[in-house]
């Protein structure tokens, strides 16, 4: 480009792709200055104009404001300080919005009536610890201090990362919405005790009923084998036979028989919002989406009730 060219304000626009409109405001702005004026009084630039036009018109529309391009312009601000400013400022942009619209997925998902949409927004926007202590709360109410569950306890902890993503904090509001209820609660302590009654003096049964379910009732979900069939009655007898070691007479007099225990035992575990809780608890600490137990346990119910 020649370095000694004379440009119009419309050559400018031309040369940048920005309208008359603009190049004349910036040009009122200082952002851009003529070189002289022509013999008809209308401004000239210089070939440099279109180099600070061109950088102008790329902070604009990274969001920089025209007091900080002036002060990258006059090089008053290192533009790697200005960039490192303002990409920060952004993350923290991005962070608000992500949370706006984990709030109004939660909302529109849920149906919410205006109170809910207060919790499900406080509920978003918890720190930390915040999170943390409402988390620790839950599981201690479920697991009490039995040293037994420790590990599980530490599974069951949803871990929000500070880069989140509106998905993730999309599934934290609905996941705390489901440990504060009373009746999930209640659920998970009573699969809780039941898992500590069929332990007996050595800890946690290996395998444990869930992945003996899985061992026995999987296969024959996968084949196909319809549960009122001779083959299904089959597996029922394994089931019930293996799920008896686990108990001591005291356990079986106390919950009845063998198969009405297990058929209670299976129906809570069953429950649609255990499952949901594991689904949440993958997308909040980024895991791979679990296995779905809800087929295999449900061919055991309606098994055994026969």
């Amino acid at each position: 480009m020649n370095g000694d060219a004379r440009y119009l304000i419309g050559d400018l626009a031309r040369l940048t792709g920005l309208t008359v409109k603009t190049v004349r405001f910036y040009s009122d702005q200082g952002l851009v200055s003529p070189a002289d004026r022509n013999p008809a009084g209308h401004r000239r630039y210089g070939a440099d104009a279109v180099a600070r036009l061109e950088l102008v018109r790329t902070l604009r529309e990274l969001g920089l404001g025209l007091p900080v391009i002036r002060q990258v312009l006059e090089r008053e601000l290192a533009l790697s300080d200005v960039a490192a400013a303002h990409a920060e400022a952004l993350d923290v942009q991005i962070r608000v919005l992500r949370l706006r619209r984990a709030v109004l997925g939660a909302v529109a998902g849920h149906g919410s009536t205006t109170e809910e949409l207060t919790l499900v927004h406080q509920l978003a926007r918890l720190t930390g610890e915040e999170r943390r202590r409402l988390v620790g709360e839950f599981l201690a109410e479920v697991f009490g201090s039995d040293g037994r569950f420790a590990g599980v306890a530490r599974s069951l902890t949803p871990e929000l990362p500070e880069d989140a993503s509106a998905e993730q904090i999309e599934a934290w509001v609905e996941l705390a919405r489901l440990a504060a209820d009373a009746g999930f609660r209640e659920l998970l302590r009573g699969l809780a005790a039941d898992e500590a009654a069929e332990s007996g003096t050595g800890g946690l049964p290996r395998p444990g009923l869930a992945v003996l379910v899985r061992e026995l009732a999987g296969p024959a979900v996968a084949a196909g084998v319809v549960p009122t069939s001779p083959e299904a009655a089959g597996v029922v007898a394994e089931l019930l036979e293996r799920y008896a070691g686990m108990l001591d007479a005291t356990a079986v007099a106390v919950g009845g028989s063998v198969r009405a225990r297990l058929l209670a035992r299976l129906r809570a575990m069953g429950d649609p919002r255990r499952e949901r809780y594991v689904e949440l608890l993958a997308v909040v600490n980024g895991w791979a989406a679990p296995r779905s137990s809800a087929r295999v346990l449900d061919w055991a119910v309606r098994a055994l009730r026969l």
